[in-house]
Parts: structure tokens; sequence; C-alpha cells
């Protein structure tokens, strides 16, 4: 027989739970696991699943970003373009009854736009029109500026022309490079789109010249006769439109559909 005792029983104390060390590591290594997983899921997956670009954001928000930050629409480094003037270096080119030639025009023009790409940090080339540095050439884009005839046509010949560079090996880039000098050409000076386009542009020398990696277009920035105010007092403008242009292929910017 068990005798009892008057004295209270001693109460059983809480047991302080200690958190294990391995729980943060575990945290971690499951979090490590996770972005892996949804890394290489967005790395594998076939185009078309996501749509408007999420795989593009997902890897962004997935992947460290630089300190710093390129804002969208600056140069990038290590971007070429060649400016060929048309007639420079070969010939007049077109004259006009009051002395004033189609390749000094030209070259106003280019000069004016080498200047502007050079002072945006793009490595620029001005180029003569059978220059040597054009066999093989590669360069991101390259644009041969030229003007038409001095002569009076009818009141219809004013305005500009583009062609692209079809002989190159991404046709719908000189397409596009070629649809962003009319918008950007157009909405900076005015000046109306003319649709006779020739063999002298189309089948252009350079093109077949320079490297076929190489996206060109050709421009005739109007005619020496009509237009002759603008062209000759306004070099300026004229230029920034062809810089808008090619700013616009590089930067792949939105262009209004073409007619």
């Amino acid at each position: 027989m068990i005798e009892e005792s008057s004295e209270p029983l001693p109460q059983p104390q809480p047991v302080e739970r200690k958190r294990s060390a391995a729980q943060p590591r575990i945290l971690q290594n499951t979090l490590a696991v996770a972005i892996l997983v949804a890394t290489l899921f967005t790395a594998w997956t076939p185009a078309g699943i996501f749509s408007n670009g999420f795989g593009d954001q997902l890897a962004v928000l997935l992947t460290a970003q630089p300190d710093t930050v390129i804002i969208a629409g600056t140069p990038r480094p290590n971007i070429r373009i060649g400016i060929v003037s048309g007639h420079w270096g070969n010939d007049s080119g077109a004259v006009c009854p009051n002395g004033t030639t189609e390749a000094d025009v030209n070259l106003k023009i280019a000069t004016l736009t080498q200047q502007k790409l050079t002072a945006l940090g793009f490595e620029t080339d001005l180029l003569e029109e059978f220059d040597t540095r054009l066999k093989g050439y590669q360069a991101t884009a390259l644009v041969s500026i030229h003007n038409d005839s001095c002569d009076y046509v009818n009141d219809q010949a004013t305005g500009f022309k583009v062609a692209a560079a079809m002989s190159t090996r991404d046709a719908n880039l000189a397409s596009r490079l070629a649809s962003c000098l009319r918008d950007r050409y157009q909405r900076m000076t005015g000046l109306p789109m003319h649709n006779s386009v020739t063999n002298d542009m189309t089948l252009y020398h350079a093109f077949d010249e320079i490297s076929s990696d190489t996206t060109a277009a050709i421009i005739e920035t109007g005619f020496l006769n009509l237009d002759y105010q603008i062209l000759t007092e306004k070099p300026d403008e004229i230029s920034t439109g062809i810089v808008n242009g090619i700013l616009c292929y590089i930067n792949n910017e939105n262009i209004a559909p073409a007619p």
C-alpha cells in the first residue's frame, strides 16, 4: 500500500522548442530549386506558348540585373553604320543650271548624317561612291544618299524615294530599314514619297559589294528642281530625317504600314 503524500506533486515544465539550424537552409535550397526549374522551363519552352513575351519577362525577373541599366532608345556599343555619299569621289551626278551639283548636295547631307550618328555614340563611316571599303563591308546598316534630277519633269516630280537591298541575306530586315526611312523621313521633312523607284536604285552597285550580312538601303532625298530649296537650305532637317529612320530600324521602333 502506497502512502499518499500531503505535498503537491511537481508540475511539468514547458519544453522550449529549439529551431533547427537546418530550417533556413532547407528554405534556401527549396527557393534555389524553384528558380532553377523556372529558368530551365523558360529556356526550353517553345516560342508561342507564352503570349506578350511573358517567358522573356520571367527570365529577366529570375536573372540578376547589372548595376548599369541601358535606357531604351540609346545606342548600344559596337554598332557600325555606313553612310555612302552618292557620286562623291567619282563624278558630279546631276548638274543644275546654277552650277549646284548633286554630289555636293549629297555630301553635305551625308556629312551631317554621319556627324549626328557619331554624336549619338555609333561607329559611323562616311563612304565615297566607289569606296574601296565597300568590298565585303560589314555593318548593322548602310544607307546610300542620292538626289534626283535638276531638270523640270512635271509638277509631280517632287518628293523622295527609298529602295531596299534585296540581295542581302535577310530581305525582311532590308525591307524594314527601307520602311523606317520612308516613315521617319516623311514625318521630318513633310516631303511626299515618289513611287518612281528605278533599276539604278534596286540594282545599286554597292548592294552587291557589301557583305550579305549588312542590311542596306538607298534614299533619293528629293528632286533638285521642285525640292531644291529644302535640299539646299535645310540639309540639317534632311539629315535628321535619315538619322531618325536609321534609329527606327536599330531600336526596332513602330512604323506606320507602308502604302
